[in-house]
């Protein structure tokens, strides 16, 4: 039984975009695992209050991420 926890920024993801989230996952998943196990493919996104997560050291929020998020990696 695939069991797949992911962390994040609380505030960051709507509800629409963990559900979404939740089923590219359980896809990603099943397409090594194979199709039979969609049933017990369990996936649990747990928001993790901002602030209280770090990066090099350094604290980061829902708006850092959000941030990041609109930078062009390409420059």
């Amino acid at each position: 039984m695939p069991l797949v926890q992911i962390k994040g920024v609380g505030g960051y993801l709507t509800l629409q975009q963990k559900q979404d989230m939740i089923r590219k996952v359980t896809d990603a998943v099943l397409s090594v695992e194979g199709e039979g196990l969609r049933q017990v493919t369990w996936v649990t996104i747990e928001d993790v209050e901002p602030g209280a997560w770090g990066v090099g050291g350094q604290p980061v929020t829902a708006d850092d991420l959000r941030a990041l998020a609109r930078q062009d990696p390409t420059g």
